[in-house]
């Protein structure tokens, strides 16, 4: 799967776009098919997760204030047997929500009123995380007591079994264990997993590390092998 960037993809990505408010939905829908990308629209949650088990998107557009149901039980219903790229667009501003919506599962979070510009570069960038990347020279298996993380295959396996991770997940997962032993900024790890554009939203980082912690540590509130050093970043240890 290409993203609509830079050539023409070899199959359109095809976007679900959940919103009750027909103007942003009108707008979405016309930039996006501009770019070619291909798009459904849903108004409410129920209809959205129906589209998105029928449709199959590469990536949902989703506004939390929905008629029939919380945006974030639409995330919990997708993540329930999806890896789809998830961001999220909301009127709500609170530190509290932004983080109650990544850590139900989503990929990025936009407040209204956005600019199309901005809302397009982190809905590429969410699409390209999400892409396969080939293995490189050093890919590499990394052994801890409890838990093998196989970057070649971008598969992690704890106890004999998969851990099922999002594609957010992985990533730092990834960049973390790429720099076994050494500190990440905050910073970097921003850049790296989320875009250039990225640099500031800390919050991200906190939601995900609890995230790879709670599916991979012994004892998440005792880590052993994704330690922060508080202020600056976070490192990984075998």
């Amino acid at each position: 799967m290409m993203s609509p960037t830079g050539g023409t993809p070899q199959t359109p990505t095809r976007v679900l776009v959940i919103d009750d408010e027909p103007q942003i939905v009108r707008a979405l829908v016309i930039n996006l098919k501009a770019r070619k990308y291909e798009v459904d629209a849903a108004h409410d949650g129920a209809t959205a997760l129906e589209l998105a088990a029928t449709r199959h998107p590469d990536v949902v557009v989703l506004d939390l204030g929905l008629p029939d149901m919380d945006g974030v039980e639409v995330i919990r219903g997708l993540r329930g047997w999806t890896r789809v790229p998830i961001l999220v667009l909301s009127a709500r501003h609170s530190s509290d929500e932004k983080v109650e919506a990544l850590d139900a599962g989503a990929d990025d979070y936009v407040t209204k009123p956005f600019g199309m510009d901005e809302l397009l570069a982190r809905l590429r960038a969410a699409v390209r995380r999400a892409e396969p990347t080939g293995g490189g020279e050093d890919d590499v298996m990394v052994e801890t007591e409890g838990f093998t993380v196989d970057l070649a295959a971008k598969k992690v396996n704890r106890d004999g079994k998969d851990v099922r991770l999002t594609p957010t997940e992985w990533h730092l997962l990834e960049v973390l264990v790429r720099n076994t032993g050494r500190l990440v900024s905050q910073r970097q790890l921003l850049q790296e997993v989320w875009g250039p554009s990225y640099g500031t939203e800390t919050n991200y980082l906190r939601v995900y590390m609890a995230q790879l912690r709670r599916k991979l540590e012994a004892d998440p509130s005792h880590p052993r092998h994704f330690v922060t050093e508080p202020g600056m970043g976070y490192r990984f240890e075998k």
